[in-house]
């Protein structure tokens, strides 16, 4: 994803288990900022009703405090090293190994490298994606019927020991879909867009990683809101005497749009974008400058 090979200014490229780390280290230091929104976001989805975006906020603070918007940070955080550790290994190792001989990656290239990074990113990371959907949505359900789970791994172990093991996966297939989406999306625009920016303006270093991820963020969040929204009815959903809630994601869809609107499909896009775009870039300029800095300490050069 860097120009960087050799010295002479040049980045110098880190091992690929050195990308994984630092793709997962990216995400989770993005999550830590940007968890409230998350949680706003999977409470309006989960959310038969039309509650707003700030209505809700009001709910959450009331009801347990502002650290209520925290609720499910365990979860998020294991998602972040699972998923996002994965996703972004698996492109910036592909994206490199098939630009090592100057070859530019077309726009349709980056983004099969982005759709394969993220379906083997989401099915490592689909049993922590079903616990965050649960901790975050936990507290608008009535006092009976919540689960209370006390952490991500307390949420994994009593799924697979109240449900079975394959509950950890049920929704594994739309959660596949929306990654595909939004890594084709999101890292292939990223991509894209730092190229032509860095192309036609002066910017570099952390201005042109910021506008890169801004058009990023908005292209993703347009791209994968309704597989999202499809994915969180689907991971949240009860069993009524032994009665599934939804069929799959196309009845979750057909239900959505009969009773709620097709608009509904983007329910909750206020605080998705507030969410995916400041995550989108602080995990980019945070992967981009701690690639900056191996390569500094690899010249033997200052860090700071």
């Amino acid at each position: 994803m860097s120009n960087n090979t050799g010295n002479n200014g040049k980045l110098i490229k880190p091992p690929n288990i050195v990308k994984f780390l630092f793709g997962g280290a990216a995400g989770m230091g993005a999550t830590m900022f940007v968890q409230p929104f998350d949680l706003i976001k999977n409470r309006m989805q989960v959310s038969k009703t039309g509650v707003g975006f700030f209505p809700t906020i009001a709910n959450v603070v009331k009801a347990d405090g502002f650290t209520g918007l925290y609720s499910g940070l365990s979860a998020g955080l294991l998602r972040q090293a699972t998923y996002t550790t994965t996703r972004l290994g698996v492109y910036t190792t592909l994206f490199d190994h098939l630009t090592k001989d100057g070859h530019e990656l077309s726009f349709p290239e980056m983004a099969a490298v982005g759709m394969c990074a993220g379906a083997i990113g989401a099915t490592i990371g689909t049993p922590s994606e079903i616990a965050l959907i649960r901790m975050s949505a936990d507290g608008s359900l009535p006092l009976a019927e919540r689960r209370n789970y006390t952490s991500a791994f307390n949420a994994i172990f009593r799924i697979a020991r109240e449900e079975g093991v394959l509950a950890l996966w049920r929704g594994c297939t739309p959660t596949v879909g929306r990654a595909m989406v939004v890594n084709a999306a999101q890292l292939a625009t990223y991509s894209r867009a730092k190229q032509f920016i860095g192309n036609h303006t002066e910017l570099t270093g952390i201005p042109l990683h910021f506008s890169a991820s801004m058009v990023s963020g908005l292209a993703t969040t347009i791209a994968s809101m309704p597989v999202d929204i499809l994915k969180t009815r689907l991971q949240n959903m009860k069993y009524i005497n032994g009665v599934p809630e939804y069929k799959g994601a196309l009845d979750v869809a057909m239900t959505i749009v009969r009773k709620e609107g097709v608009l509904s499909l983007w329910k909750g896009f206020i605080p998705y974008y507030t969410r995916l775009g400041p995550h989108t870039v602080i995990t980019f300029i945070l992967l981009e400058q701690m690639n900056a800095a191996y390569s500094r300490f690899k010249k033997g050069e200052a860090i700071v």
